[in-house]
């Protein structure tokens, strides 16, 4: 790989303040594609993430890194690398130059890996006596199709001190830079909301591709009744678009802000970048999606990767795909990292974690997802799902007209760890529904195969006393039965009646562990489950005899987590289970009355979905273009 480097002195420039305009602007300069940064946006979050002292001493601060005598520092972080192998793969770029400013004295270089993680120095330098003197490397981006990534690696030797800051890696503009505008979809998380307006306010200056920030506020307790609120609004100034309307979940929130940028006249060269409310951002995610978009060869959907918030080391996941078929989403594909520690080692390779060979993913979650407007304008607006699979759907709806996700790694956010939430809730309403619907769209909807794995799943909620869990099942294919009508309302009905009807349930409640009703605490022992069963079709059934004939092995017992299984808890009269969030634990009670209830309606359910399906399917595909339009959303939104 060839490479350049140059040597001049650094100039302040003012930034240029741009205004919300909703059209391509003409570029100012370079296109930064990535800064970097040296620590991260919160203490919580690790320095090693942005960059590592391997030897000696460095002091980390968010735009500079100051190395004392004989240290080593590199970059070969998750935030550190610029990922050249997606560059090359996914945009028209051929080469990146990397500017920093440099003081004192030491060795400056820049690093390549390979599919295999194989390091190579492609470029170094040697400064002496420097004072704020900027260093640029012109990088050829050509050997990195399967995999790898660039980086920086600084050196000082004995009595040498370098300090490197205002780290650049950039590209040559397209004719046009297309803007960007950020959605936030919230409710009820109003300081959350605004601690991350906060974060774009005080980074504005960095972020000149950034056009507009809506914030469709969906709750009770409003953003714009904060303190902090006016200060923000004034610091965001036109950029910010503050929107109360009434609650349509997830995908009626996000949709508002491709809603609002199409309603203006010059939206065809467009992006609009969903974000959570409840994130952890690092705003260079901005910078990244939106450089990565305004040079992609073809528009593609640019995601951004999910880290863990109570454990901000641990990378959620590579890349995911969803089997539309058996209802599974969030698959990690071959050869991803999963709930990976960014800062540990591979067991099998004893090679950092990172990751080096490129992926495809089949969807991207809405944590922080950026939308070509083109995209929109092809395939229309995302289907009013409320909550749950409107992220998948969309992705794989684009996909079918030739329109990829793409998951890029070094563009994350923090985001609430997804084991810490119970999969006994009233989502997992709108989760089986809407992957029903999704599936019947977009895959061949083999209804023999859809119809055993929701019997599994009845059977295994029935074995594990969860009663109200086995009627949100049901009540999701009952309602996918009523056709493409029960998403009229944008799911505001669904979710008023999923709740009445699970309240009915005691173990979807969660208690205290102190304060469990009519046990007493000191009652209440640890009873640990056996391994998983080598034969668990022979285990099934025996279990399903046990209950029919109202047999038990234990009367009462506590239950962690992580053993909650169905080959467990069926052995139990009564178990005591540790709720997901760990704040307390879930009562659940053998109830054969309600058992045989519930199995008889969900198998004639079950039953209906296999002779209907197909009819019903065809109802869906198609209602999609009208339920997709910008005039039903224009409904929902009552304007």
């Amino acid at each position: 790989m060839a490479a350049r480097a140059t040597t001049t002195r650094a100039k302040n420039a003012a930034a240029t303040k741009e205004q919300t305009t909703f059209s391509e602007h003409t570029p100012h300069g370079r296109l930064t594609a990535q800064r970097g940064l040296f620590s991260g946006p919160s203490p919580v979050v690790p320095k090693d993430l942005y960059v590592e002292v391997l030897e000696g001493e460095a002091t980390r601060k968010r735009d500079s890194v100051a190395l004392e005598e004989s240290s080593t520092v590199s970059a070969n972080t998750y935030f550190g690398r610029f990922p050249a192998s997606y560059w090359q793969r996914w945009t028209t770029v051929r080469e990146v130059r990397v500017e920093l400013v440099v003081t004192g004295s030491g060795r400056l270089a820049v690093r390549a890996s390979d599919v295999e993680g194989e390091p190579r120095t492609v470029a170094a330098q040697d400064v002496e006596n420097a004072e704020l003197t900027v260093v640029t490397f012109d990088l050829k981006i050509d050997k990195f199709f399967d995999g790898g990534a660039l980086w920086l690696h600084l050196e000082t030797e004995a009595g040498q001190r370098l300090t490197v800051e205002r780290v650049r890696w950039s590209v040559e503009p397209p004719e046009k830079v297309r803007p960007t505008a950020v959605t936030i979809c919230t409710m009820n998380r109003a300081d959350d909301c605004l601690a991350n307006l906060r974060a774009l306010a005080d980074d504005l200056t960095s972020l000149d591709t950034l056009d507009a920030i809506y914030v469709a506020d969906q709750g009770t307790d409003r953003v714009d009744s904060r303190e902090g609120f006016p200060q923000v609004a004034k610091d965001l100034g036109e950029k910010l678009h503050y929107i109360n309307q009434p609650n349509l979940g997830g995908a009626g929130g996000f949709t508002r802000g491709l809603f609002e940028v199409a309603g203006h006249t010059a939206t065809e060269h467009a992006n609009v970048l969903f974000m959570d409310d409840d994130v952890l951002l690092e705003p260079d995610l901005i910078v990244r999606m939106t450089a990565f978009s305004n040079r992609a060869a073809n528009p593609v959907i640019v995601g951004g990767q999910m880290l863990n918030l109570l454990h901000p080391h641990q990378l959620h996941v590579g890349a995911e795909y969803a089997r539309l078929n058996t209802l599974e989403p969030g698959l990690p594909v071959k050869h991803s990292l999963t709930t990976a520690d960014l800062l540990g080692v591979d067991e099998e390779t004893g090679k950092p974690n990172r990751q080096e060979r490129r992926l495809d993913a089949g969807y991207n979650g809405w944590w922080s997802c950026l939308i070509p407007y083109e995209v929109v304008k092809a395939i229309g607006y995302p289907l009013p799902f409320f909550f749950q699979w409107d992220d998948a759907e969309y992705s794989y709806r684009a996909r079918g007209h030739g329109f990829p996700t793409v998951t890029l790694p070094g563009a994350g956010v923090w985001h609430a760890d997804f084991f810490w939430k119970d999969w006994d809730e009233w989502h997992r309403y709108f989760n089986l529904r809407n992957s029903i619907i999704t599936a019947a769209l977009h895959s061949d909807f083999n209804l023999v195969l859809l119809c055993r794995v929701l019997t599994a799943q009845l059977v295994r909620y029935l074995l594990g006393m969860q009663y109200g869990l086995s009627h949100t099942l049901i009540k999701a294919i009952e309602d996918f039965l009523e056709g493409p009508e029960v998403l009229r309302d944008g799911g505001v009905a669904a979710m008023q009646e999923i709740r009445e009807l699970r309240s009915h349930y005691p173990e979807t409640k969660r208690h205290d562990a102190t304060a469990v009703p009519g046990i007493a605490s000191n009652d209440i022992g640890i009873i640990n489950t056996a391994p998983r069963p080598t034969l668990q079709r022979l285990v099934l059934i025996k279990r399903v005899v046990d209950r029919l004939r109202g047999r038990s092995r234990f009367s009462l017992g506590a239950i962690p987590l992580d053993e909650a299984h169905w080959w467990h808890v069926g052995l139990f009269e009564t178990a005591v289970v540790t709720d997901a969030s760990q704040e307390g634990v879930r009562v659940r009670k053998y109830d054969r009355d309600r058992m045989f209830k519930l199995a008889k309606h969900g198998l004639r359910v079950i039953n209906r979905l296999r002779k209907e399906g197909r009819a019903v399917q065809a109802q869906y595909r198609r209602a999609l273009p009208e339920l997709t339009s910008r005039e039903n959303w224009k409904r929902l939104y009552k304007l």
